[in-house]
């Protein structure tokens, strides 16, 4: 039971930081959009990141992603032999 726990927390940490890779450019604007560079900056650092908003979305779309995961990887609900793209797996002893 133990090692199923782990295996499930870490395959949630691995999604939640996906996800937040791919929510993170969502919306940045960089200084030269802004017309205002901060002398010794780069022109295209961020203005404002909203990282807390980020991070609330990512989560929130990350557990309805891992829902969907779990219904199919831990308990079984779509058999990973049912679909049609993936190769047949021998069942483990």
């Amino acid at each position: 039971m133990g090692k199923m726990l782990g295996f499930e927390i870490s395959t949630y940490f691995i999604l939640w930081w996906l996800t937040l890779f791919c929510i993170l450019p969502i919306g940045v604007r960089s200084q030269s959009d802004e017309g205002k560079v901060v002398p010794g900056t780069a022109e295209s650092a961020p203005v404002k990141m909203h990282f807390l908003w980020k991070a609330i979305a990512t989560t929130i779309i990350t557990t309805i992603i891992y829902i969907f995961v779990y219904l199919i990887v831990f308990a079984k609900v779509i058999p990973l032999d049912s679909i049609p793209f993936l190769p047949h797996f021998a069942p483990v002893q």
